[in-house]
């Protein structure tokens, strides 16, 4: 037994010094720290995992590299066990065959059977050569350890299977499945250079059910309930599918009765929004998204709505419990008309939808001021004032701003929607109007509501239901690796591959509602994002509270703006534009105009896309994605890091991260973390950047819980002013933060 602890002690020894290799670490300290303890473990994976706890004890600002080695020692566990479950010899390589585990994994179905369907034997031997085992070297411990236990395809007993290389490439293929045969061996190479260099990232239900027989591959959805029980129950059913297979979705609830409002002409019958929304979070909660968390819903509310108030304390921690909805996130639409009377402390009206609807002969909620100050909503707003409706409340602005604020200070939530800014930044105004956006703030589509048109029996045996179907919001999103993909120069590369993969997932999708396939189709929406900016930030040597700062922005952004458009353009080129290209702003050139675009190279591709057409309609969207931020070793959005050093903490694990290539150079940058940072700059950064994205952005506001209400108002007020479509999360800490300067003046 001693003989073979030594043996075993020998050989872990030699792992240590494999790992160990380019990194700036002291390794014969660490050898003589762990020695004695090593000499204890007979069995090789225990000594492993003893080895890459040691290492991780071992991670902080200066030392940054320790995380770099705790990932390859725990990238040879996961050798080791593919290697046994897959039957090679992990001792002359690190993968085995790559058409066998396709062929296995079809067998065992957790595979489509569309690779053994659409690719010979040769060209799955060709993508296995092309597979490179040293990639593996770039992620941090952090970034391996989630892609393995959340992502990397398993047989039933969640045994590993497939190894990282292999999820690159199964993407690679998944979404160049249908691609002409002629070019798609390169396609297939080019989308697997963007992934596997981490130069970018797939959103985490294409990362995790790409090539997979189950789950569909968007992110998330926009749901628009009309003022029936048919609607609301139809919603709630298509919410329940939704959830069940992975998404995150956005309810627009605004055309909903208000409480007290007539039913069927009985005076005073409606219980409004608040029991239908309380539905919509047991749906949350009792649907969970395959066993891995709740169900993800944001339900938005107009401003002027009369159930306002209530909407906006469902999420505080006291009063009646019966109206309280705790699962659920909530969202609410401002008109500009709204925020100039906040400004002005002046007054504002409440109205239930359904009586202007029967009075005034139209929905408030379908319009908006097309010129800043003027234009159709406050005319019609004004109307509804002027007009004999009973539902019709007068409060002051300020006071429903202050409920507004104070559950951000408690829940975080609502998020703020600036409707008359997004609807006129629309490019495809002239098909529909957008109501509201999606769970993470980030997506601005045209929605409208299905209609329940007739129910019959066909041929005594079937019931048939009736639908025309409204625009059901899809969004398909990737991220660029910013603080990557920049620095190395590989924009030009990279964008023109991530957009047709990003187009290929509408295709290749399947979505278990029909009205979202249908607008997913009609528009084909996608939704291309970054994430790294404060990684991108420290490299180049820009501090975050400065003019460079936001003119870096502005320049980065109008870059990628034009080579996604450049790119969706030639596309359509090649495969034919979009459903409803005519009479969009793409078509007439107005989205160039509107943007300023007025030098050479833009006029330039301003006529090609007049000549060519889009591909998509709606092109840019900057999600949160967290998640895939760790996988891909950066930070997270455009949101400054949480701070140098801290533990990522989730139900499973706690894990010491430090900021990405963190050193005496970019210390100084990163000091300047999430709740220290002036959130006045975090605002004109992004309102540089949202000149350039034809969606939104989602942007976070880091306050103290000590924040003045002045300040945290005055937040708001800078956002709307300089053109930012939606706010997402109001993040508190729960005690005062350090060096704060910013929020006491």
């Amino acid at each position: 037994m001693i003989g073979e602890m030594v043996k075993e002690s020998e050989k872990l020894n030699k792992v240590i010094e494999k790992a160990a290799k380019g990194l700036s670490l002291d390794i014969g300290l660490f050898i003589e720290k762990v020695e004695t303890s090593l000499n204890h473990y007979q069995e090789y994976e225990k000594g492993l995992d003893f080895l890459i706890k040691k290492a991780l004890e071992e991670i902080d600002e200066a030392n940054p590299d320790w995380s770099f080695f705790a990932a390859r020692l725990y990238l040879q566990r996961l050798y080791k066990q593919a290697a046994i479950n897959r039957n090679y010899d992990d001792k002359n390589k690190k993968y085995g065959s790559f058409l066998k585990l396709i062929k296995s994994l079809t067998d065992k179905g957790i595979y489509s059977s569309h690779f053994l369907g659409k690719y010979t034997e040769d060209e799955i031997n060709y993508f296995g050569d092309l597979i490179d085992p040293d990639k593996d070297m770039n992620f941090t411990y952090l970034g391996i350890y989630t892609l393995a236990t959340r992502y990397l395809a398993t047989d039933f007993e969640k045994n590993t299977h497939e190894l990282p290389q292999e999820r690159w490439m199964i993407i690679a293929m998944h979404l160049m499945q249908n691609e002409d045969k002629s070019r798609r061996t390169q396609l297939v190479e080019e989308a697997y250079w963007a992934l596997s260099n981490l130069y970018m990232t797939v959103a985490t239900p294409t990362l995790a059910n790409a090539g997979k027989t189950h789950g569909q591959l968007s992110s998330c959805f926009i749901d628009t309930v009309d003022d029936s029980l048919q609607s609301i129950y139809d919603s709630n059913t298509d919410i329940a599918r939704l959830s069940k297979n992975g998404g995150g979705i956005g309810v627009y609830m605004g055309k909903i009765r208000s409480r007290g409002s007539d039913i069927k002409g009985f005076k005073g019958m409606s219980s409004g929004v608040i029991p239908w929304i309380k539905q919509l979070n047991n749906t949350a909660v009792s649907v969970d998204q395959l066993g891995t968390r709740k169900g993800a819903i944001a339900v938005y509310l107009d401003v002027w709505h009369r159930d306002i108030e209530a909407f906006l304390d469902l999420k505080l921690n006291n009063g009646d419990d019966r109206m309280r909805a705790h699962d659920i996130f909530t969202g609410v639409c401002l008109p500009d008309y709204f925020m100039e009377q906040v400004d002005k402390r002046g007054e504002w009206y409440l109205f239930d939808p359904h009586e202007i609807r029967q009075v005034m002969g139209f929905s408030l909620e379908d319009y908006f001021d097309e010129q800043k100050g003027s234009g159709s909503f406050r005319e019609k707003y004004e109307q509804c004032i002027e007009a004999p409706l009973q539902s019709k409340r007068k409060v002051p602005a300020i006071d429903i701003m202050k409920r507004i604020m104070r559950s951000q200070l408690e829940s975080g939530t609502p998020f703020m929607f600036y409707r008359d800014e997004v609807n006129r930044k629309n490019s495809n105004a002239h098909t529909g109007i957008i109501y509201c956006s999606n769970l993470c703030t980030e997506i601005t589509q045209n929605q409208s509501p299905s209609e329940f048109l007739e129910e019959y029996v066909e041929n005594e045996e079937t019931i048939v239901k009736k639908y025309k179907p409204g625009d059901y919001v899809v969004c398909n999103l990737s991220s660029i690796n910013l603080g990557k993909a920049v620095p190395e120069g590989v924009l030009e590369r990279l964008i023109p591959i991530q957009v047709r993969m990003l187009d290929n997932v509408i295709d290749i999708n399947t979505l278990p509602i029909k009205q979202a396939e249908r607008t997913n189709k009609k528009y084909r929406a996608i939704g291309l994002g970054t994430f790294g900016w404060h990684h991108l930030l420290a490299v180049m040597g820009i501090k975050w509270e400065t003019e460079e700062a936001v003119q870096y922005a502005d320049t980065l952004y109008e870059k990628i703006a034009y080579l996604t458009i450049k790119s969706s353009m030639k596309l359509s080129k090649e495969k034919g534009h979009y459903p409803e290209f005519h009479g969009s702003k793409w078509s007439t050139g107005a989205y160039f105009e509107e943007k300023g675009y007025k030098d050479d190279t833009w006029i330039k591709l301003m006529e090609e896309v007049k000549e060519n057409g889009m591909r998509n309609a709606y092109l840019i969207a900057v999600a949160p994605n967290s998640t895939t931020a760790m996988i891909a070793g950066s930070t997270a959005s455009i949101d400054p890091i949480f701070k140098p050093f801290y533990y990522e903490e989730k139900k499973d694990f706690k894990i010491p991260v430090t900021a990405p290539d963190i050193d005496h150079r970019t210390y100084d940058i990163y000091r300047r973390s999430a709740y220290i940072v002036d959130q006045r700059w975090s605002i004109k950064q992004n309102a540089a950047r949202q000149k350039h994205i034809d969606q939104s952005i989602s942007f976070n506001f880091y306050v103290p819980n000590t924040i003045r209400a002045s300040v945290l108002l005055d937040l708001h007020l800078q956002a709307w002013r300089e053109g930012l479509k939606t706010t997402y999360y109001v993040r508190s800490t729960s005690n005062d933060v350090e060096e704060c300067e910013w929020c006491q003046s």
